[in-house]
C-alpha cells in the first residue's frame, strides 16, 4: 500500500493525545481558518539559521541554553516581565559560554507556550471537581465550570501574545539590550550580592579578564556587532495541533513545509508515541524538533524516533531532552546515548532537570528542589563523560520574578515560604537568582 503523502492534516488521521474536547467544531474551523490567514510568527530563512546553531551543538561545537515559563499566561504579557525573563537568559548563557569555550545557542520557552499536557482530564479545587487547565490557549485557570469550557477564541488570542512577544523580543535582543558589557555587570551584581559569590568569583572576574584582554589588545568592542546584539529563537510543546496545522506554511523558495509558530518545537513525554498524531505531524515540518524522553523510554523506541524524525541524519534536525529524574537518570542515560550514538544518528543531548523532580509540599504546593535539578545535571554530564558523547545543552523552567516555587538555591527558599510568591499557573519554575545560581554550577561541570 502505498504511504499517504505527509499534509499538515495528516495527523488527523492518527491517535492524537491531550486535544482540548472542544464543545463547538464550528467555532474551532473559523478560527483554525483565520489563523491559516494570518502572517507566520517566524520565518523559514530564521528556522534555517537555527537548524545550522544546533547543528554545531550535535557536533560537540556549541551548547544549547533552552529557557522560560512552564506555561505562559494571557494576564502576564507586559514589556517589564518579558524583559526581566529574558535578561536572566541573556545572563545565564554569558556564564555559560565562558564556561563552556563554546559559542551558546539561546532559545527561549517564550511566544507560544501557552498550553500543557496533563495527566488527568479533571483536578480538585476546594470542593469542586473541574475540567483540568490546560493552559490559557484552551481555557481559563479561573476554577469555575464556565472558565474551564474549552474556547477556540483563545488560538487567536494565543497568536496576539505571541506576535508582541515576539516584536518585543526582536527589539531587545538587536536594539542593545544584550550588550555583553551590560549582561555581565549584572553578573558581577549577582556575585556580589550572592550567598555563593565567592564560589563564582573567579569565573566572573575570569570574564572581566577576558573583556580587558580584548580591550588591551586593540579589539574595538564598541564596534563590534556580536558583542551587543544576539540570536534569540523561540520555542513551545507542539501540543494543541490545530493551532500548530494552521500556522504551517510552504516555503516559496524550498517547497518545504515549516510550522511557522516557533523556530523550534517539541514533543512531549505523554505524547511522543512512534504512530501517534504528535510524531506524524513533526516529522513532515522541517524546523528543529525536540522530544522530551521520560524513564520509561527504550532504547527500540528511542532509535525508531531518530528514524521517525530524523531520517535524512540532518545535524541540528533532532534534540532529545531527557528527563529522568534525580535518583534514576545515572542508570537510564548511558544506555541510550550509546545506541544513539553507535547508530550514527546526530542528535543534541540536552538535560531537563525540573520535570522528573517534582512532587507537593506538606502545604500542598507543587515544587522541586534545587539540589534534585544539580544532582540530575550532575548524572547527565556523567553519562556523557563515560559513553563520550557531548553534553549539548539544559532545558529549565524560569521566570525573571522574585517568585518563591521551587526549594533551595540562592537564598535558600524553603517549604514554609512557597506560599509568600507562588504564582506559576502550572508547573514549579526558578526564580531569577536561581537560574543565575544554576547557570554558574553547569559552568563548572562544563570545565571539568
Amino acid at each position: 500500500m502505498t504511504p499517504v503523502a505527509w499534509t499538515p492534516q495528516r495527523w488527523r488521521s492518527r491517535p492524537a493525545d491531550q486535544q482540548p474536547d472542544w464543545p463547538d467544531l464550528g467555532q474551532l474551523d473559523a478560527a483554525r481558518k483565520e489563523l491559516a490567514g494570518r502572517p507566520p510568527l517566524v520565518f523559514a530563512g530564521e528556522v534555517r539559521h537555527l537548524t545550522e546553531q544546533l547543528g554545531e551543538v550535535a557536533s560537540g561545537r556549541a551548547f544549547l541554553l533552552q529557557a522560560g515559563d512552564c506555561a505562559e499566561s494571557f494576564d502576564d504579557l507586559s514589556a517589564d516581565a518579558i524583559r526581566d525573563k529574558l535578561r536572566v537568559i541573556l545572563q545565564m548563557a554569558v556564564v555559560l559560554t565562558y564556561g563552556a569555550g563554546v559559542p551558546v545557542v539561546k532559545v527561549g520557552r517564550m511566544a507560544g507556550q501557552f498550553a500543557k499536557p496533563r495527566s488527568s482530564p479533571t483536578e480538585a479545587v476546594g470542593d469542586l471537581t473541574l475540567p483540568a487547565f490546560r493552559g490559557h490557549m484552551v481555557n481559563d485557570d479561573a476554577p469555575t465550570t464556565a472558565g474551564r469550557q474549552p474556547d477556540p477564541g483563545r488560538l487567536l488570542t494565543a497568536y496576539n501574545h505571541a506576535a508582541a512577544t515576539l516584536n518585543l523580543v526582536r527589539a531587545f535582543t538587536k536594539g542593545g539590550f544584550a550588550d555583553l558589557s551590560q549582561v555581565h555587570s549584572w553578573n558581577q551584581q549577582f556575585v556580589a550580592s550572592s550567598d555563593e559569590g565567592r564560589r563564582y568569583e573567579q569565573i566572573a572576574a575570569e570574564i572581566d579578564g577576558a573583556l580587558r584582554f580584548m580591550a588591551a589588545c586593540g579589539i574595538d568592542l564598541g564596534a563590534e556587532q556580536s558583542l551587543h546584539q544576539v540570536d534569540f529563537f523561540t520555542s513551545h510543546e507542539a501540543l494543541i495541533l490545530d493551532y500548530e496545522e494552521a500556522l504551517t506554511r510552504c516555503d516559496s523558495l524550498t517547497g518545504d513545509w515549516y510550522d511557522c509558530s516557533a523556530h523550534t518545537l517539541w514533543i512531549g513525554e505523554r505524547t511522543r508515541a512512534i504512530d501517534g498524531a504528535h510524531v506524524d505531524f513533526l516529522s513532515g515540518v522541517r524546523n528543529p524538533i525536540g522530544c522530551k524522553i521520560g524513564p520509561s523510554a527504550t532504547v527500540d523506541e528511542v532509535l525508531e524516533l531518530c528514524r521517525r524524525l530524523n531520517p535524512d541524519r540532518i545535524p541540528g534536525r533532532l534534540t532529545f531532552v531527557t528527563r529522568m529524574g534525580a535518583t534514576r537518570a545515572g542508570d537510564l542515560l548511558p544506555p541510550l546515548f550509546a545506541a544513539v550514538a553507535n547508530a550514527g544518528t546526530p542528535v543534541v543531548w540536552t538535560c531537563d532537570p525540573m520535570h522528573g523532580n517534582t512532587f507537593t509540599s506538606a502545604g500542598g504546593q507543587k515544587t522541586r528542589r534545587f539540589d534534585d535539578i544539580l544532582t540530575e545535571l550532575r548524572a547527565f554530564f556523567a553519562a556523557h563523560r563515560a559513553v563520550g558523547t557531548w553534553p549539548g545543552g539544559i532545558h529549565v523552567e524560569l521566570t525573571g520574578s522574585d517568585v518563591t516555587e521551587c526549594l533551595g538555591g540562592d537564598g535558600q527558599i524553603g517549604e514554609d515560604q512557597l506560599h509568600l510568591r507562588y504564582t506559576t499557573t502550572c508547573d514549579p519554575r526558578l526564580n531569577a537568582r536561581q537560574a543565575i545560581d544554576l547557570a554558574f554550577r553547569v559552568a563548572e561541570l562544563l570545565r571539568t
